[in-house]
């Protein structure tokens, strides 16, 4: 039986997970998180298969929960779940640790398919996602300047760019506004914009946000 450990901010997703998880007779929910912080405590105490991750929530974000618990248990089998398909996400995912990674736009068998692959030790991309990596790997053009960011740096740029306000995004992450305005501050000068529309036109440029 594979004992899954699942970490969303949204009731009605990890419900729909479990429901889903739970039809594969060889997976159970051992656990459910939602927060980063409470994942970590989780963790430690249920020591699940699988770790099924949504990056982005409020607080201590799903690359730092995954971060921390990588650092603390290196052998910690995640798959990072995002509603993002692109692949900076994936990238970002992969390089703080997950041993897989899966669109939310993704059709509802993957999950089971992507939870028992990383179950068994390897790795799990999207053929899609996986075919985008290889090519920038190969053409040298997967470098830009946004793999500058931090983390939490990156998760505010990503909420700029859809055009939400500082004070929005304060809230939305248990932040204060001008700790949100110093990542606002660091990002201008990271990536050499002036404005919030450049930040949406950046990340249009490299395929983050719809047009």
């Amino acid at each position: 039986m594979i004992r899954v450990l699942l970490v969303d901010d949204h009731d009605v997703v990890r419900t729909g997970f479990r429901l889903l998880l739970q039809s594969h007779g060889e997976v159970s929910v051992a656990g459910e998180a939602s927060s980063g912080e409470s994942a970590c405590r989780l963790y430690v105490e249920l020591e699940p298969d699988v770790t099924v991750m949504d990056l982005a929530m409020p607080g201590m974000g799903g690359l730092e929960a995954l971060k921390r618990i990588r650092a603390h248990h290196p052998g910690a089998r995640v798959l990072a779940l995002s509603a993002h398909d692109d692949v900076m996400h994936a990238r970002r995912a992969l390089r703080e640790g997950a041993l897989g990674f899966l669109s939310k736009r993704s059709a509802p068998e993957a999950l089971l398919e992507a939870v028992t692959t990383v179950a068994a030790g390897r790795r799990y991309l999207d053929m899609n996602l996986a075919q985008k990596l290889a090519l920038e790997d190969l053409e040298g053009t997967g470098k830009s300047p946004i793999e500058r960011l931090s983390e939490r740096e990156f998760e505010v740029f990503m909420r700029l760019a859809r055009g939400e306000t500082v004070a929005r995004i304060a809230e939305d992450l248990k932040l204060s506004a001008s700790t949100v305005g110093t990542h606002l501050y660091n990002i201008k000068q990271k990536l050499e914009v002036s404005n919030q529309s450049e930040l949406t036109l950046l990340a249009l440029r490299h395929g983050l946000l719809e047009a």
